[in-house]
């Protein structure tokens, strides 16, 4: 019991021993630390008088929980007594060796804050590369018509086909009524070019046809030598002697006028404007015909279907097979 007494105040004359010594080593640690390294020195002396604190609060530990065993009673003692220099050898830093590992740690981050200045001043100094705006929307423009490009090929192959649709439609016809689809040139004049193949297949071959041409129409001894330019010329004489029977049809719903018919006429019969409606009246007029037009989904459109002086012309329209648009073409007999 008296040993483990003993042992006790020797440890803590000891541990009163080291703070005093390590209270003047940091009292001189202070006083020869300049200005810029007083935050430096604090830090040190704090974190060092707390390791010195933890180091002593073990050794207690250890020497009360030996006190109960003999053999082990006298470790804690044996292993302080052998120590303590050791101890305070590696707690012990003189204020010169702290001043001076500080400048060592001060000299460092000094390199450091150098070497970043030098690297942020030589990113400076290169040259930034020149953003060209112009470039930048060329491809953003290109990106864009790219896109839209893309939508709509996924559009049209989400979209029914039909062109084909069409074509199956008149095919099936043709088939049923023994009728042959003859390819007409799609430039402008297919109407009247449809029209005259039928005038040579079904009327020029047959005797006793009979035309009543309009008087303003300057070719009425050349009805075996029709073209296309005569027929729009025969259509375009008739409108213009018979104006009352087409208003209906000169009826523009976009502008809720009638189409002046004298400029309508001029232009049908001088250029390659597209025939329609009108001209296939004015022409089953001329020519005292039935003029049919086969068309896919509705029923075959019969143009001066009470007209039986001469036979029936066969035409079939289409609105979807041709690139152009709108497209006749002449229906022949197998």
């Amino acid at each position: 019991m008296d040993q483990s007494i003993d042992a006790e105040q020797a440890l803590l004359e000891r541990h009163r021993a080291e703070k005093k010594d390590l209270q003047n080593q940091i009292t001189g640690m202070k006083k020869q630390a300049t200005k810029s390294k007083r935050k430096q020195v604090n830090a040190r002396c704090e974190e060092l008088e707390h390791q010195m604190q933890l180091r002593h609060k073990q050794e207690l530990e250890e020497l009360t929980q030996g006190a109960g065993a003999g053999a082990e009673a006298k470790a804690p003692e044996e292993t302080h007594s052998q120590n303590p220099q050791d101890g305070e050898e590696a707690q012990e830093v003189s204020p010169e060796k702290l001043l001076e590992q500080l400048s060592m740690d001060g000299q460092d981050a000094a390199n450091a804050a150098t070497t970043n200045a030098t690297q942020q001043q030589q990113q400076q100094q290169q040259p930034k590369k020149r953003r060209n705006r112009q470039r930048e929307k060329i491809a953003k423009r290109e990106a864009e018509v790219a896109r839209m490009k893309q939508a709509a090929a996924l559009e049209a192959a989400q979209m029914p086909d039909y062109k084909q649709m069409e074509q199956d439609a008149l095919d099936q016809i043709c088939t049923l009524n023994k009728l042959i689809q003859h390819d007409i040139q799609p430039d402008g004049h297919c109407l009247f070019a449809s029209i005259l193949d039928q005038l040579q297949t079904r009327h020029l071959p047959l005797e006793g046809c009979v035309y009543e041409f309009p008087k303003s129409y300057s070719h009425t001894n050349a009805s075996h030598h029709l073209d296309v330019y005569k027929l729009r010329s025969l259509a375009t004489c008739y409108v213009r002697e018979h104006p009352d029977d087409f208003v209906p049809y000169l009826f523009d719903e976009a502008t809720l006028t009638v189409k002046d018919i004298a400029d309508y006429t001029k232009t049908m019969e001088e250029t390659a404007q597209w025939g329609g409606e009108v001209e296939i009246l004015a022409l089953a007029k001329v020519l005292k015909c039935c003029i049919s037009v086969l068309m896919s989904g509705r029923a075959t459109h019969l143009v001066n279907e009470d007209e039986m002086t001469n036979p029936q012309l066969k035409l079939v329209y289409y609105k979807h097979s041709y690139a152009l648009g709108e497209h006749y073409n002449s229906l022949r007999d197998e």
